[in-house]
């Protein structure tokens, strides 16, 4: 659920990575990174220094109609290398994220394209809360289309029940380096709080997020490779938490750790294979589902507005000339 300290400088908010230059864009894949984690350096290999997500070997050469996006946000825990602990939870993160994705699709003229999210760790936390927060505001049309153009999830070791503060300790110490003091980690920290098992936060995002799950193509991954977490090796999300087992979702483990899962170093690795392969059959599904859902969508709210409005007339009395009050003499 962690992940390592970037040298290079953070994004914060919405960066998009690839557009297709000569064919029309037909959706929207927006990845989110997780604890500690970067915007961009949480999908890139070391050394090679690959970002799979952009690189027109790996994800543009089997989807070239995508335009791929990252969303960067404050999710520092610790105060070294001079970053400031993020002091947001989960909620703002979420609506956050709601607000300025919906910002860039509407200045890019996209506010009917189908969105499909790419999540490590906690980013799978927050875009289930945006998601939740977004399908609640139906009378925000801008907010409430996410949800509705949101065709699919693929979750990379996403704590859905929760891990153990123990090991989001160790890992978080590790990836700070060994000597780096542990005031400087802050253990209480409401997103690590969020990420506990069986916290209270993480049990209503997962009840809130239950009924919404069958409009979404879910598949979930998990890490096959145990931490290196200095004094004992150990799984930072175990499989049960990140790929619980339900109905009409997909279930797949990567061949390494926590941190590494979601960085590819070669187009022949397994793991990307198999979630790349899922990315493009989501990308053929996904236009003609999102456009007939949006169209029912708007559709059902222009009718609540009609019977508002109708409901709202019903309640003016009509002031004929036989109930007009006298007027008040002029003194």
């Amino acid at each position: 659920m962690t992940e390592s300290v970037e040298v290079r400088k953070q994004i914060y908010g919405i960066q998009e990575q690839y557009r297709p230059l000569d064919e029309p864009v037909e959706v929207d894949i927006v990845a989110v990174h997780g604890l500690n984690g970067h915007a961009t350096g949480s999908w890139t290999s070391k050394p090679q220094g690959i970002c799979w997500l952009s690189n027109v070997s790996f994800l543009p050469r089997y989807i070239p109609r995508a335009r791929v996006l990252v969303w960067g946000y404050n999710a520092s825990v610790s105060s070294h290398n001079g970053k400031t602990p993020s002091s947001d939870r989960i909620l703002q993160h979420a609506q956050t994220l709601v607000s300025q994705l919906e910002a860039d699709r509407d200045l890019d003229d996209a506010a009917q394209r189908p969105i499909i999210f790419v999540c490590h760790s906690l980013g799978g936390i927050i875009v289930k809360r945006a998601l939740a927060y977004a399908e609640s505001r139906p009378r925000l049309t801008h907010i409430y289309s996410i949800y509705v153009c949101t065709f699919a999830i693929l979750f990379f070791g996403t704590p859905h029940q929760g891990s153990s503060k123990a090991n989001i300790f160790g890992s978080l110490q590790k990836i700070a380096s060994l000597a780096t003091p542990k005031a400087l980690i802050d253990l209480e920290s409401a997103l690590v709080n969020a990420l506990e098992k069986e916290s209270e936060v993480l049990q209503n995002i997962t009840d809130q997020f239950a009924p919404l799950m069958s409009n979404f193509r879910i598949f979930f991954f998990w890490e096959q490779e145990k931490t290196d977490l200095k004094y004992k090796r150990d799984y930072i999300v175990t499989e049960a938490s990140a790929a619980p087992i339900i109905d009409n979702t997909e279930r797949c483990g990567i061949a390494a750790d926590h941190q590494r899962m979601s960085r590819f170093e070669s187009p022949s690795d397994q793991g990307y294979r198999t979630a790349v392969a899922a990315l493009r059959r989501y990308v053929r599904e996904a236009p003609s589902v999102i456009q007939g859902r949006y169209q029912r969508a708007m559709s059902v709210q222009r009718d609540d507005r009609m019977i508002e409005a109708a409901e709202l007339l019903k309640t003016i009395q009509p002031c004929t000339l036989g109930t007009l009050p006298k007027p008040t003499p002029l003194s």
